[in-house]
């Protein structure tokens, strides 16, 4: 098998604009899940508002495409008081069961003849990015390297940045996963420091033969700079007074209306600054994909965000951003080891003279199963994800 490839498909999807979407709509997402504690499964609901906020400005309203944006805000808003008003006063499961209604029907609506002058129907939106084409500084078709070394200028600059962080970061959880419990006489600094210096060997090494598109590479950049401010800003929103109050909330309701503070308010707060983060994914992705098609927000993707925003960390703005970069990573790397796997053994794939995949369109499957495996030992060894805190995952359910 081809070990280099199998680390390019890696290393690309890990940093790529799946990865980077998922990421928006799991910062959204942490807001309301993580911090306040409520049940939301229809989160592809707001990402639809964002992304079709986009589309009909051209193909409905005939007007500008950067007022899609304040329309998709607009979108999402609504959506949130459609969810939250008659739901926020009872227990938690009956927010899920809405949200996820919700959602469906949201996307059913956008589907349907009926309506197709409106949304395009199940063809949905198509050409309407142009504006920000014409934005993008490289070549829609060249290649360009996603290493500081073969980089030009600024880009590589913002790589070495990246690269730093992310050693930076695979230190600290390494040093309190592993390290702390296995060497507990080790300085943590010196735990962090080993660890990120080969992880930034390691991160330079597997980025020599990694290219994206141009146009692939413009919305990348963008969408990082997206993740990073909105990260900054949830950041430092949870570490306010109401950041403060909502995981009150989150851990003890009657604590928090004993002291005069309106509950139902907070939370309603929390679903709509979540869901209109997440409308920022929606936009994203359907600027990637030049278009807007309703079955790109199915249920499926609420649940994909939510698992890779519980693999990275919920209640933690850095687990929101690596959870979903590790999902997308080890989707990837199961894909093309899978698929390298089953072309080196003739096409099948046999264990103990039993077939376990027969053609590549099972490759699919197993790439879920290994998902899920990999979340039920994290459930077991790291319930609070790669970069969570145990106490903040003391959801009382309601």
């Amino acid at each position: 098998m081809n070990w280099g490839n199998i680390a390019e498909a890696s290393f690309s999807a890990f940093f790529g604009v799946n990865a980077m979407y998922f990421a928006i709509a799991a910062i959204g997402l942490n807001v309301q899940f993580g911090y306040a504690g409520l049940l939301n499964f229809g989160q592809a609901g707001f990402m639809a508002s964002g992304a079709y906020g986009l589309g009909m400005t051209a193909h409905y309203f005939q007007i500008s495409f950067w007022w899609g944006i304040a329309a998709g805000m607009g979108y999402a808003i609504v959506l949130g008081l459609l969810m939250g008003v008659p739901t926020l006063r009872l227990r938690a499961d009956y927010l899920a069961i809405v949200t996820i209604a919700v959602a469906e029907v949201i996307r059913l609506v956008v589907r349907s003849v009926r309506f197709k002058h409106f949304f395009g129907g199940s063809d949905g939106i198509n050409n309407f990015s142009g504006p920000y084409r014409d934005l993008n500084p490289y070549l829609e078709s060249g290649r360009y390297p996603f290493s500081p070394l073969d980089a030009d200028g600024p880009t590589a600059a913002l790589i070495v940045v990246l690269f730093v962080a992310l050693a930076i970061g695979s230190g600290v959880v390494v040093q309190r996963t592993v390290l702390a419990r296995r060497f507990p006489t080790l300085s943590k600094w010196v735990g962090i420091g080993v660890v990120a210096v080969v992880a930034f060997g390691l991160l330079m090494l597997v980025s020599r033969s990694v290219e994206y598109t141009g146009y692939s590479l413009w919305t990348i950049t963008v969408g990082w700079a997206l993740v990073a401010v909105l990260a900054l800003f949830v950041w430092a929103l949870m570490r306010s007074p109401w950041g403060r109050v909502l995981k009150a909330i989150r851990e003890d309701e009657d604590a928090v209306r004993s002291v005069g503070k309106s509950v139902y308010s907070y939370k309603m707060q929390a679903l709509v600054i979540g869901g209109v983060i997440a409308t920022f994914a929606g936009m994203m992705f359907s600027i990637e994909r030049g278009s807007v098609q309703p079955d790109n927000y199915s249920r499926d993707v609420t649940f994909f965000v939510l698992t890779a925003l519980v693999l990275g960390g919920a209640a933690k703005v850095s687990g929101s951003i690596v959870g979903p970069m590790l999902f997308w990573g080890i989707l990837a790397f199961a894909d093309v080891f899978l698929h390298q796997l089953l072309a080196s053994r003739g096409g099948r794939l046999e264990l103990l003279g039993l077939e376990i995949i027969g053609s590549e369109s099972q490759i699919g499957q197993f790439q879920l199963m290994l998902v899920g495996v990999l979340l039920i030992l994290l459930m077991v060894f790291r319930p609070q994800g790669m970069f969570g805190n145990r106490k903040e995952m003391a959801l009382d359910g309601r």
